[in-house]
C-alpha cells in the first residue's frame, strides 16, 4: 500500500436553507455530505461517483477548502487541514490544485493565456517574471498546445484546448494533488478520451495524485484505482475499480453500472431499480436508498447501514451484507 496523501474520516457538511414550511422563521439544514471517510493514496487516482446532488463536487471543494467542513477531519500528509486558517493553510494551497468542468467559465477572457498560467505562480510568489514566462512556454507544449497560443485569449480556443490551458494553469505552482472536477463532462466524445490520456500521461510523468469526480462510469473505470460511490452525501460502496466493476454489491452500484450505454437497443437493465431520483426527497430514516430499492426491508427503512467490509477492500453499506 502506498503512503496515504488525503485522509477524509467521517467528513460532514451541512448548509443551512430557508424552510420549506409556510411563514417559517427556521432554517431547515441540508446534509449535503453526511459522514464520509476514505483514503487517497500518493500517486494515485480516487474516483468519486453518483448521480447529481450526491455531494461529490461538495467533497472536493471541501477538500481545496473551499468549504469548512460542518464536522470531521481532512488531512493532508500528517497535517489536518479541515479545521485551519487562511494564514494556515497557505503552503498547502500551492500543493493542492483544480481543474473544473466548465473551462470557459474558469478562464479570464480578459486575460492571454499567459497571463492566466503564470496567474498561480505570481499569487504564490514563485520564480522571478522571466521564469514565470519560461515556465508557460513549458507547460504550453506540455498540454499539447504552442507557444504562440500564449498571445491568444481564451475565445479564440475550442472547448478541449481551454481544459488543456485549465490544466496547465494547474500545474504552473508544481502540484502534489489535483482535484479534478467533471474535467470532461462539458466535452465531446473524441476530446474526452484526449483529456484522460493526457492526465494519465501527466500522473506518471509528475507523480501527481488525482481525485477524480464524474458521473461517466466508464471514464472513472478506466482511469481510477480506487472508486467511491456516493448518493445524497453518503458513501455506499468502496471498492478497487476492477472489483467495484466487476462485483458491484450495492443496488444503487448496480443501477448505476447497468445505465451505462450498450451498444444494443434490445437490451434493458434497469427494470428492477425505481430509476426516479425525484423520489429521494422523501426518503426518511433508515437508509438513504430504501424508497428506491427493490430488496429493501423494514430494517432498511429503520435503521441505517453501516459501511462494512465483505471482502478485502471492498466496503459496502447495505444490510444484505
Amino acid at each position: 500500500m502506498s503512503e496515504p496523501l488525503i485522509r477524509v474520516e467521517d467528513l460532514k457538511i451541512y448548509f443551512k436553507q430557508k424552510s420549506s414550511k409556510p411563514l417559517s422563521f427556521r432554517s431547515d439544514v441540508l446534509k449535503a455530505v453526511d459522514g464520509v471517510s476514505f483514503v487517497i493514496e500518493r500517486g494515485k487516482t480516487f474516483g468519486l461517483v453518483g448521480e447529481s446532488g450526491s455531494g461529490k463536487s461538495t467533497i472536493g471543494k471541501a477538500i481545496l477548502r473551499y468549504h469548512k467542513p460542518t464536522g470531521g477531519k481532512i488531512y493532508y500528509g500528517d497535517a489536518e487541514i479541515g479545521s485551519m486558517k487562511k494564514k494556515e493553510l497557505l503552503p498547502f494551497e500551492k500543493k493542492m490544485q483544480s481543474v473544473f468542468q466548465d473551462p470557459y467559465a474558469s478562464l479570464d477572457p480578459s486575460h492571454t493565456v499567459q497571463d492566466i498560467i503564470c496567474e498561480p505562480m505570481q499569487i504564490h510568489k514563485m520564480y522571478t517574471p522571466a521564469e514565470q514566462k519560461e515556465r508557460a512556454k513549458e507547460l504550453i507544449h506540455v498540454v499539447g498546445l504552442k507557444e504562440t497560443d500564449l498571445r491568444k485569449y481564451p475565445h479564440e480556443f475550442s472547448g478541449g484546448q481551454r481544459q488543456r490551458i485549465s490544466i496547465a494553469r494547474a500545474l504552473s505552482v508544481r502540484p502534489e494533488f489535483v482535484v479534478c472536477d467533471e474535467p470532461i463532462s462539458a466535452l465531446d466524445v473524441s476530446l474526452q478520451a484526449q483529456i484522460v490520456q493526457m492526465l494519465q500521461d501527466l500522473q506518471e510523468k509528475y507523480g501527481l495524485t488525482y481525485l477524480f469526480i464524474s458521473h461517466q462510469l466508464q471514464v472513472v473505470q478506466k482511469i481510477c484505482d480506487e472508486i467511491g460511490v456516493l448518493y445524497l452525501g453518503n458513501l455506499m460502496e468502496l471498492s478497487g475499480a476492477e472489483d467495484l466493476y466487476a462485483n458491484p454489491l450495492h443496488p444503487y452500484t448496480q443501477m448505476l453500472i447497468s445505465s451505462i450505454p450498450v451498444p444494443d437497443p434490445c437490451v434493458h437493465t434497469l427494470d428492477k431499480i425505481v430509476t426516479d431520483i425525484g423520489v429521494q426527497s422523501r426518503c426518511i430514516g433508515g437508509c438513504k436508498f430504501h424508497n428506491r430499492c427493490p430488496f429493501c426491508t423494514e430494517k432498511c427503512k429503520t435503521e441505517v447501514p453501516a459501511l462494512r467490509e465483505v471482502s478485502p477492500g471492498h466496503l459496502v453499506a447495505c444490510h444484505k451484507y
